[in-house]
């Protein structure tokens, strides 16, 4: 799935578009119990109903591509008889009527899914008729396939806060009724994937709220497909590289962390700018070892720091080689660019003081100069008083204490 497949199908949750055919559910409470399960045709819900469930199913489509929405891919022995492939194709085809399979997929949820309270896993089902389009984007009347496909969201069900409320059947000011609330979905998937607005039974869409954990364990037993990261873990994890080879240097380590991410930015900005030049593909590029040794030494760390770098990349990243464009947070990466550069102006502006100032120490007084002007200066007693000259140009300025004089 795309930014533009993504698009596409959230487009749809709407009122006059959505044609999603049934819905299914099962309500757990926290030890783990079945407390209700219901079946029904979705376009027969109440009004208010169904736009609650449909903002449901839209979200678990939400968030960006690669953070919030993994696509993964089921290994051969999962297309066989008996796999999770085997059995979404058959959930899918049953249009959600057969009990059998709802209750192994709500047992699959309820075994695997980490959440310490109550929650509601929903299923939808829904076809969509997908209509050609002309090379300009356009609609043409006549259908191109039906996408037939479940959503499953899985949602946190939390008790309401409590506080006061206007107690209507006592005429007063009282303890407001708590109530158990449905939110938004935390996890979920959509399967088969929507890629080139077009079914592909051998993926399957993987969404995560909260990109700082994709929860393996569910991927693995409910999905039965290959973990992945997603773009914050990896960034996360290489960020831990990094700093881990400067040990209690914070400082520094961060400092080399910001010019490595610098460096990979610059790089992707010529990939961009040579793609949209139609001087190159626009090919994803990965961190291997090539381009890590070549960044490294774009940024002159030291052989020890690189070498350890290096070696705990290889071995973090020997399964799954991250994108570059993973790496890099363009608003954190701007503002410490920002910050380096605040520090590099106040370093600056120190250094320019203490060149040029005239500081009274005691009962003398220290100048500073360029040595190059050293033999032009000469004592002369006035008024038996002694002074020491120093030669200015015209177009010399002359600073005392840090501040600039208009002798």
């Amino acid at each position: 799935m795309n930014k533009r497949d993504q698009g596409e199908l959230r487009r749809r949750f709407k009122k006059e578009q959505c044609t999603i055919i049934r819905m299914a559910g099962c309500y757990v409470d926290a030890y783990r119990n079945k407390v209700l399960t219901f079946n029904e045709n979705f376009l027969n819900l109440p009004e208010e109903e169904f736009y609650k469930y449909m903002d449901i199913a839209k979200k678990t489509l939400g968030g960006n591509i690669g953070n919030n929405i993994l696509e993964l891919e089921f290994p051969p022995e999962e297309e066989s008889a008996g796999g999770r492939q085997q059995f979404y194709m058959g959930l899918r085809s049953s249009g959600l009527k057969n009990d059998d399979l709802l209750d192994r997929l709500y047992d699959l949820i309820i075994e695997n899914y980490v959440h310490t309270g109550n929650f509601l896993i929903l299923v939808f089902n829904d076809a969509y008729d997908i209509m050609s389009r002309t090379s300009d984007n356009l609609k043409l009347d006549e259908s191109e396939e039906v996408y037939e496909y479940i959503i499953v969201s899985v949602c946190p069900v939390d008790l309401s806060k409590p506080g006061l409320g206007y107690r209507e059947d006592e005429h007063r000011i009282g303890a407001r009724r708590q109530d158990w609330v449905v939110g938004a979905p935390d996890t979920g998937f959509l399967f088969p994937a929507f890629n080139d607005r077009g079914a592909d039974i051998h993926r399957i869409d993987y969404y995560i709220k909260d990109p700082k954990d994709s929860h393996p364990e569910f991927i693995e037993e409910v999905l039965g497909t290959g973990t992945r990261r997603t773009a914050k873990e990896l960034k996360s994890a290489f960020t831990a590289i990094v700093k881990s080879a400067y040990g209690p240097d914070e400082d520094k380590a961060a400092t080399v962390l910001t010019d490595i991410t610098e460096s990979i930015n610059n790089r992707l900005e010529e990939i961009r700018a040579d793609a949209e030049a139609g001087m190159a593909p626009s090919v994803p590029v990965v961190l291997d070892s090539r381009v890590m040794d070549e960044i490294l030494r774009e940024n002159n760390i030291e052989e020890d720091k690189a070498s350890r770098i290096r070696e705990t990349v290889a071995d973090e990243f020997a399964e799954e080689t991250p994108m570059l464009d993973a790496l890099v947070d363009e608003k954190e990466l701007k503002k410490n660019l920002e910050e380096r550069r605040t520090r590099e102006l106040v370093r600056e502006n120190s250094e320019l003081k203490k060149q040029l100032s005239v500081t009274n120490q005691g009962d003398g007084v220290i100048i500073k100069l360029p040595p190059s002007d050293e033999d032009g200066i000469t004592s002369r007693i006035i008024d038996s008083q002694k002074y020491v000259l120093i030669p200015v140009d015209d177009d010399e300025s002359v600073y005392i204490n840090g501040r600039e004089s208009r002798l």
